[in-house]
């Protein structure tokens, strides 16, 4: 069956009236945003060990989970904030029982400590920025939603586990936000695409319990200072040579 794309245009993706509405009319049938596993699999499968507890984030409708447990990944969690989206994916996948489906926040997740070895989002995270105006100065409002959704993944990963976010979010935009000692993890990213001239994409790993690079703990502590004050208007010109003879001539 063709998998079809997500739309190019963004409309209310950081409501959920906009998602249930979605998924009621599709259903589960597949929806990839950024691709299908296969696109970033080289480099998804060195992170995976077979009977690692996986958590996917903002599921949808995309075929990432089930063909995680046609992988031989077995032990998979998919979570969404949208009830439509996650009764029509539990119905879909029955059969497979390694595969739970959950209604949940990624803000507020209700799992215990320490319960996932891989946390993984593609294009969860981008939500939280669709309706930012200039990416190099994220509201208040946008980075405190991030930073939410990051503490709970910090949380429920346990130590030496690790995190991927795919993204097409470039890293000077996207690393300040993962860059944050409070994580207690590593930050490398790759740039990835499919040849020449196509559109590229990142993925970012996160390490549980590894060292954060000093380069990007600066980076990600330039986030929370205020943004610099505008420059002052340069003062008015003085009067031309010209001018100065002409007023000369009025006097």
């Amino acid at each position: 069956m063709e998998r079809r794309r997500a739309p190019a245009a963004p409309p209310r993706y950081g409501r959920r009236r906009f998602w249930d509405s979605l998924y009621r009319r599709e259903g589960a049938e597949t929806r990839e945003w950024l691709g299908g596993l296969s696109r970033f699999l080289p480099q998804l499968e060195p992170e995976l060990r077979p009977g690692d507890r996986i958590l996917v984030l903002g599921c949808g409708n995309s075929a990432l989970s089930h063909d995680l447990h046609e992988l031989g990944y077995t032990d998979v969690t998919s979570i969404d904030f949208s009830p439509a989206c996650i009764a029509a994916m539990r119905a879909r996948h029955a059969r497979c029982p390694g595969l739970r489906w959950a209604v949940m926040d990624i803000r507020a997740l209700a799992f215990p400590d320490a319960s996932f070895d891989v946390v993984l989002e593609k294009g969860t995270l981008d939500v939280f920025m669709v309706e930012e105006t200039d990416p190099w100065r994220v509201s208040p409002q946008a980075a405190a939603a991030m930073r939410r959704a990051l503490a709970e993944v910090s949380r429920v990963l346990r130590p030496g586990g690790c995190f991927i976010s795919i993204t097409f979010a470039q890293p000077h935009f996207r690393k300040p936000h993962y860059a944050q000692e409070a994580f207690g993890w590593s930050l490398r990213h790759a740039a990835c695409g499919d040849g020449d001239g196509a559109l590229h994409y990142f993925l970012y790993t996160m390490r549980k319990g590894q060292p954060l690079d000093p380069r990007d703990a600066a980076l990600g502590r330039r986030l929370h200072q205020p943004p610099p004050a505008p420059a002052p208007p340069p003062p008015p010109a003085p009067p031309d040579d010209d001018e100065d003879y002409l007023l000369a001539i009025q006097l």
